[in-house]
């Protein structure tokens, strides 16, 4: 019985290709291909400024710093995701809070963000930065979120790790609403570096910042030493900051991935309708179609609904493993680890986030997934759910 993973990187000739050709050459740290994934990445997400690191981790981190987030600073973020995007504030020794899921899109609400904000500023503690995320790549509602911040001054810090490719309002994600917008290159993201992640804004000295921090906070750059350079080996460093590059093999990857961002992404597309329509009739709540904007499909999540001849979302799992089928549950709400609940969270604290995790799966999807494959899925999964036993 064939292996049929959640996800997995799809590497093309042309890749290989062009990280072949920065092993032939003389640079494989610190030369140009990371400036032109920048800017091809740049361009088609339609910002100014996109600036490459070694990991969406470190993104957020980086961020989070460039932005201000430091001690006696609050941030607030979304229970649903991984535990990067809060753990990036608390890097910075900022008080870290979150706010509960919209049940339908499983994106931070918008409603519960503004009642908690009601309350903060009637107790003096509204958050310095909000970090919401796309889940599975669907934009969160980022206009209403920058209405927010304009009226309670915080900055927004979009976790897209999930959305490359993705759109809102018409608009590439990253291209307006957010201060700056973290994406992740991991290998089963929905394009690769292996690892890698960057950070995208429309604000030039954000930018800079962001680029110092990168890189030691050293700067080449004379107009920005606290001196006349004696010679064209002079750097100054003038911020503390870290050793986050992205590598040339990573960017070159990058931007082959990049080019053929659009045919993977309709790929995606359309294995999402087929699930929406194979799996239609069974007891599962399906991911949310939103008019406005359009899902990278990085994750095709579905809850079971409860009910009493449904079997548990854990004999469900065992059922599609035990079948070589590689399901996986997107994700542990953050507040109930035991790092943030020894910070004082509780269970129960964010009701809607506990609810989907408590029934959430996600079901294999990738461009190479094929249609019979996907067929196996919904069959081995249709007959877990029904309680029927389904040949090897």
């Amino acid at each position: 019985m064939r292996h049929i993973p959640y996800s997995r990187q799809s590497i093309s000739d042309a890749d290989i290709a062009a990280v072949s050709a920065v092993l032939r050459s003389d640079f494989l740290t610190q030369g140009e291909e990371v400036p032109h994934f920048e800017a091809a990445f740049a361009a088609a997400h339609q910002v100014a400024h996109a600036v490459a690191v070694s990991n969406a981790t470190v993104a957020l981190h980086l961020a989070c710093i460039a932005l201000g987030v430091g001690p006696g600073t609050r941030v607030w973020t979304t229970p649903i995701s991984f535990v990067a995007s809060a753990n990036c504030a608390r890097h910075c020794g900022a008080e870290v809070d979150f706010v509960d899921i919209d049940p339908q899109t499983r994106n931070l609400s918008v409603s519960a963000l503004r009642a908690k904000l009601e309350v903060a500023e009637r107790e003096g503690r509204l958050p310095c930065v909000l970090i919401p995320v796309d889940f599975a790549g669907l934009p969160a509602d980022l206009a209403e979120m920058r209405t927010l911040a304009d009226r309670y001054g915080f900055a927004i810090l979009a976790d897209a790790s999930h959305a490359t490719g993705a759109s809102y309002r018409g608009a590439p994600v990253a291209s307006a609403w957010a201060d700056a917008t973290v994406f992740s290159f991991h290998a089963v993201k929905v394009i690769t570096t292996a690892e890698g992640g960057l950070i995208a804004t429309q604000n030039a000295a954000l930018a800079d910042q962001l680029r110092l921090l990168r890189s030691h906070g050293i700067t080449r750059d004379a107009a920005q030493m606290s001196e006349a350079p004696e010679g064209d080996w002079v750097y100054e460093q003038i911020e503390l900051g870290f050793n986050a590059r992205m590598t040339e093999l990573q960017a070159a990857l990058g931007r082959s991935q990049l080019s053929r961002l659009r045919s993977q992404q309709a790929r995606r597309v359309r294995l999402a309708d087929r699930y929406d329509a194979l799996l239609a009739s069974l007891p599962l709540r399906l991911p949310a179609r939103q008019a406005d904007r359009s899902s990278a499909w990085h994750l095709y999540a579905v809850e079971i609904v409860p009910g009493a001849d449904v079997p548990t979302r854990a004999a469900v799992f065992a059922a599609l493993r035990a079948a070589q089928i590689g399901v996986n549950v997107h994700y542990i709400p953050i507040h109930t680890q035991p790092y943030y609940r020894a910070l004082g969270f509780e269970r129960g604290d964010f009701p809607h986030a506990e609810r989907y995790y408590a029934n959430a799966l996600s079901l294999p999807l990738y461009p190479e997934l094929g249609d019979a494959d996907q067929d196996r899925v919904v069959e081995v999964l249709a007959s877990a759910l029904n309680r029927v036993a389904v040949p090897a």
